[in-house]
């Protein structure tokens, strides 16, 4: 692949104060330029000036004459569009499981087994075998797997493997004994930790702990070194420019995690922007209501968000539902947080003027937050708050129009609308499941959505997204004309939620999500037009390079 070229217009001789300001100035040319922006929707050229703001967006001629001894950046036949921004990502936890073993798509156990032996070779001996990505609902059987699956292949290594949606975690019969050993109390027996469950056979752990219940496993497995930190900081951020990702919602950010992020971005190891939203009720937040909102002076990084949790996930039916699941009788779900103790987060962070994104996937769930947000926002849910909910999965009929009225985002992603639906009805029944995954009926509503992925849960490619949004269709372009297809979005609506709205989303309008004048010079060329292709051709588009703050931080070979 041919690298952009760049062209330096620069006159000879004496040169006058003002031809040295111009040779600041960039002017980069394309096919066409989107730019997200309602009121000049599309151009041909942008300029930037030294600081990386946008100075102009207009026709290529005009630019070039504009600025005559403006660097040029020439990239003839291709599409320019603003950066992409994931609404919902896990930056830490894409860059450890980077470094994990990778489960996606394991067919079955068999497959996981045969993934696990081949990442083993390369660890010492009595390291863990950590993975991560599996998902019982492709696997043939369809049922939760157990300890006894793992041991024969690994009877003395402690093997801990989180599913791909990070609420529930397998285990080894190795890694329970750790546990066991740790554990304040038995893990045999009926009872179960707050918020989340323990799967058992005949009064004993299985090896599969749901939500909170990790938590007795967490805290035996080794902690990450600085070093491998810093490694998966790493590996995240690249990945990410390399998928034409300018910024992410990183939804969970520890004290810890915010410094390390902090150190890169003052080494200028930064490649994008992280809007990085506290880790629940807990020493980010504290630090936010004793030192205020943070940002850190080179524009890449920020806090003035907390993250909030209500519910488990669909998939390993730890969602909370109002009726029981479809396929498992008895059982409504699980509240991660107890709605007492999740009301006075969301009341403390209103009060240290911190905005509150709340995931909530269940229909219980998403009921109980706006119920919440009601009482703790009264009057000021008239106000430019901008509170969230994450995911917003699955969500009752009368609940619909409280968006729009309680002023509150729905943060959405599309992948999990195709990587669910082999199951997702079996779960909620073919009445529930119309108010599942509903982009368009809460759009309809009012609300204003913000697209993402949920990395690594699913793919850091927002290309993916696009693609699911518009067509509601697997990669493999399945099923024929699309999974629910009334609730598809356009491209230019699914375009809009993961730059202009998805900036909106966490208040950065005024910086990032368009190409316009003042604004950062964010964006992405590419090769192909995402709003001139078929849709199934949208995870198809080949990112050229990415650029932030009017520099490449991405370029393909």
């Amino acid at each position: 692949m041919r690298r952009l070229a760049w062209l330096t217009g620069l006159g000879v001789g004496c040169v006058v104060v003002a031809g040295l300001a111009q040779a600041q100035v960039h002017v980069l040319t394309a096919e066409r330029v989107h730019t997200s922006d309602p009121a000049h929707p599309v151009a041909q050229a942008v300029a930037w000036d030294a600081q990386g703001r946008i100075l102009a967006v207009g026709g290529a001629d005009d630019l070039r004459a504009r600025y005559p001894d403006a660097r040029r950046v020439e990239a003839p036949g291709k599409t320019v569009i603003p950066g992409l921004i994931d609404a919902h990502g896990h930056v830490m936890g894409l860059g450890y499981a980077l470094m994990r073993a990778d489960l996606v798509d394991a067919r079955d156990k068999a497959d996981v087994i045969a993934r696990l032996r081949e990442y083993e070779k390369q660890l010492p001996a009595n390291a863990w075998l950590l993975g991560s990505g599996w998902d019982q609902n492709d696997w043939p059987e369809k049922a939760f797997p157990t300890a006894a699956d793992l041991d024969a292949a690994f009877p003395d290594r402690p093997v801990w493997l989180e599913r791909v949606d990070g609420h529930a975690g397998w285990a080894n019969s190795a890694a329970l004994r750790a546990a066991s050993a740790k554990a304040s109390r038995p893990l045999d027996g009926e009872w179960q930790p707050d918020g989340g469950r323990i799967e058992r056979a005949g009064g004993r752990p299985t090896g599969v702990f749901i939500d909170a219940a990790m938590s007795l496993v967490h805290a035996v497995v080794p902690a990450p070194d600085a070093a491998y930190r810093r490694q998966a900081l790493e590996k995240a951020t690249q990945a990410a420019v390399r998928n034409g990702l300018t910024g992410v919602h990183d939804m969970g950010v520890s004290r810890e995690d915010l410094a390390l992020m902090k150190q890169f971005a003052d080494e200028g190891r930064l490649p994008l922007r992280i809007d990085a939203y506290a880790d629940g009720d807990d020493a980010a937040l504290a630090d936010r209501c004793a030192g205020g909102l943070y940002r850190h002076a080179g524009g890449r990084l920020q806090m003035r968000g907390v993250k909030l949790y209500a519910d488990g996930a669909l998939g390993s039916r730890g969602a909370a539902l109002l009726e029981d699941y479809s396929d498992d009788p008895g059982n409504r779900g699980l509240l991660v947080t107890e709605p007492a103790a999740l009301e006075a987060a969301m009341r403390k962070a209103r009060g240290c003027g911190v905005q509150v994104a709340t995931h909530a996937i269940g229909d219980r769930g998403n009921r109980l937050v706006m119920d919440a947000y009601a009482r703790v926002l009264g009057d000021a849910a008239k106000t430019d708050h901008r509170w969230r909910v994450e995911h917003a999965q699955v969500v009752a009929p009368e609940e619909f129009p409280r968006f729009a009225a309680l002023g509150v985002i729905a943060s959405m992603q599309p992948t999990h609308a195709t990587s669910d639906m082999p199951w997702a009805q079996d779960r909620l029944g073919p009445v529930r499941i119309r108010g599942a995954y509903a982009w368009q009926r809460l759009q309809a509503s009012g609300a204003k959505l913000a697209l993402g992925s949920d990395f690594p849960v699913e793919s850091v490619d927002p290309r993916r997204g696009l693609h699911a949004a518009v067509t509601r269709q697997d990669g493999h372009d399945a099923p024929a004309g699309g999974w629910m297809p009334d609730q598809r979005l356009s491209a230019v609506e699914a375009l809009r939620g993961f730059t202009a709205d998805a900036a909106w989303a966490a208040h950065d309008e005024g910086e990032v999500g368009r190409l316009a004048p003042g604004l950062r010079a964010d964006f992405v060329v590419l090769d192909e037009d995402p709003l001139a292709v078929p849709g199934e051709q949208l995870d198809d588009l080949h990112v050229r390079s990415t650029w932030v703050d009017g520099k490449a931080v991405y370029e393909a070979e």
